[in-house]
């Protein structure tokens, strides 16, 4: 029996010690932890009670001790207030293996479909009011409960992630404790830590309860809701949730981050800078060779000074779908082979780094062309400042959450709760930005004055001299349903991205089409104008991207070409002479962006992109010098 035990043991360890490590689950709590998941054996209740804490009367005179565990609560001010206490009358060793407990989770969401589940699963609508505190009598879901509900659960929530899967499967996963699990207090100096595990065998998570201390009958369970946080200040703001405070004192202000940050960057991407270089020189008449694992340059590159081949080895062209990483490999033994590439332009195609340089062209609130920007890693303090000033000034405070590097609107969400986007903050890397409150709509005569975005494929020939193309024909993307600042989990009514959701009508309109259909709805904006406006951005774009040297900047590599999908909105705003205008507002830089409208509706796509990056012929190309 022995055997067999020690035997379970290793493969539970080999499924789940990484995970436990990462948590710091002390690995003597380990085989005790296996046994109860096997068992499915919550034995909490033999150990812990919930406990009903009498509210207190604000004429009463309170203490300051009995004002701060006030403050504790999950929910301050509102409904009933519990705490979990030790009722086992030996107490609680911290030494004992077996002390160590499971926590079920009583709802498991992803935040796009917490209003739907609400809505439709029998029961979880009064089983989370009734554990948030929130009246709610009626059998049947109402939706002012439901919002209610939808506010408040960012005092309950946790979350976790997959690590491998698709895109999707690994969006970040939010989960609401049990009762009990959900009645556990914070405290800056906690009894116990606690940590969701996903168990491998019956794939669902749970959450992993130990002590970090002896305890004694009548002991409070407490765990620290900012664990981890060991700055005053990102404490103070990571605990607002349940501490409601002000941080006006802080400055709003967000200037550029220093040098170090870029140098971490590249250190962390593991990219190696490209030692300098002569620009190469070719024969006019030159047949290149290229090597590329993209399918779309496969199938359309017809341009007869072009010709594929398998062999890395002897390409003049590198093409590539991935992240090339190697540069000053590259550098030194094929200074004459072209990338499709530049070192260090994640500075563009990241969201965070993006905000980042843009601060070069706009000061420390960034420029015009880009929604006001914060990096919650790195920025929340002064995040929560500008949003607390808006909120005492009546302004729009309506901001997207968006992960550094997803694209296709995965795991992005729009709200004006403040405490959603501070817990948002521990699901992944973050930033948040202005969500555009007036943004220049499109009349659609099947639905009506909805949203749509822009994209632009521009051309980078060189970093240093700056040369810049856009391709002529630029695409649209429209949303569904008639755009108001309401019904923020509506997908089709507050986004353009259609060709990945399921179900959604994918509504197409050609540029040729739209300009005169635009022009009708807005006869004082001629497309002509937009566009200047919209190129002037760009170019003010990469001129910040190539102004400092790499790692500051776009590294000047002379083998270097690149495309990028840039999708921006435009919004109303007014001029320094008061009138209205279409201001364009960047979006993301899309790095390797996917080709395929482009080439089914243009079939000369590629050899224009190879003839503008390669050939330097831009005649009869369809590209416009932008810089």
């Amino acid at each position: 029996m022995a055997g067999e035990g020690e035997e379970d043991l290793a493969a539970f360890v080999a499924l789940h010690g990484a995970a436990l490590r990462a948590s710091r689950v002390p690995t003597q709590y380990w085989e005790s932890l296996s046994r109860k998941l096997r068992g499915e054996i919550f034995d909490a209740g033999d150990y812990f009670g919930i406990m009903q804490v009498e509210e207190v009367d604000e004429e009463e005179e309170v203490d300051e001790e009995m004002e701060e565990e006030f403050k504790k609560k999950p929910n301050p001010g509102k409904g009933p207030c519990f705490k979990v206490i030790v009722t086992n009358e030996n107490g609680l060793q911290a030494s004992n293996p077996n002390s160590v407990f499971l926590v079920d989770h009583a709802w498991t969401f992803r935040v796009e479909h917490a209003r739907h589940q609400l809505r439709h699963v029998p029961g979880l609508l009064h089983r989370m009011a009734n554990l948030m505190g929130i009246p709610f009598h009626g059998e049947i879901p109402d939706e002012g409960s439901i919002e209610h509900v939808l506010q408040e659960m960012w005092k309950y929530s946790q979350t976790y992630q997959l690590s491998q899967g698709t895109a999707e499967e690994t969006v970040p996963v939010w989960y609401i404790m049990d009762e009990f699990g959900s009645r556990i207090q914070h405290s800056d100096e906690p009894s116990f830590a606690a940590a969701p595990l996903f168990y491998m065998p019956q794939q669902i998570a749970y959450t992993v309860l130990w002590p970090l201390r002896d305890l004694e009958t009548g002991d409070e369970v407490t765990r620290d809701y900012a664990h981890g946080e060991t700055d005053r200040l990102i404490r103070k703001c990571v605990l607002l949730p349940w501490v409601p405070t002000e941080v006006l004192d802080v400055s709003s202000s967000t200037p550029e981050p220093p040098d170090e940050h870029y140098q971490a960057i590249l250190a962390e991407n593991k990219e190696k800078l490209p030692v300098a270089i002569n620009p190469p020189v070719y024969a006019k008449d030159k047949v290149f060779k290229v090597f590329t694992d993209i399918p779309q340059v496969l199938n359309n590159l017809t341009h007869p000074r072009f010709v594929f081949t398998d062999n890395e080895g002897e390409a003049d062209i590198l093409y590539n779908f991935s992240h090339f990483k190697d540069y000053r490999k590259l550098s030194e033994e094929r200074p004459e082979v072209m990338v499709n590439q530049f070192p260090c332009e994640n500075l563009l195609t990241v969201k965070d780094c993006l905000a980042s340089i843009a601060r070069r062209a706009g000061g420390p609130d960034g420029p015009r062309w880009l929604p006001r920007t914060f990096n919650l890693q790195t920025e929340l303090p002064q995040f929560i400042s500008c949003f607390q000033q808006r909120d005492r000034r009546g302004e729009d405070n309506h901001w997207i959450c968006k992960p550094w590097n997803l694209a296709r609107s995965l795991d992005t969400h729009i709200t004006n709760n403040l405490n959603s986007i501070i817990r948002h903050r521990e699901s992944s890397p973050k930033v948040v930005c202005k969500y555009i409150e007036e943004p220049v709509l499109f009349e659609r005569e099947d639905v009506g004055l909805v949203k749509f975005d822009v994209r632009y494929v521009v051309l980078l020939r060189s970093a240093r001299p700056l040369r810049l193309y856009s391709y002529d024909v630029f695409w649209l993307r429209f949303s569904n349903r008639v755009f108001s600042l309401d019904d923020l989990d509506d997908y089709e009514k507050h986004f353009t991205v259609m060709n990945y959701a399921p179900g959604a009508t994918l509504k197409q309109v050609h540029c040729e089409d739209f300009i005169p259909l635009f022009e009708k709805q807005y006869p004082e904006y001629p497309w002509t104008t937009v566009q200047a406006s919209i190129f002037k951005a760009f170019a003010e774009l990469f001129q910040v991207a190539t102004s400092k040297p790499a790692p500051l900047g776009i590294c000047d590599y002379p083998s270097s070409r690149a495309i990028y999908a840039i999708d921006l909105m435009l919004k109303w705003d007014t001029s320094r002479d008061g009138k209205r205008i279409m201001q364009p507002q960047i979006l993301e830089v899309n790095f390797n962006p996917d080709c395929d409208r482009a080439c089914k509706y243009h079939p000369t796509f590629f050899n224009d992109v190879f003839s503008t990056l390669f050939l330097d012929e831009t005649d009869n190309c369809h590209v416009t010098r932008i810089v």
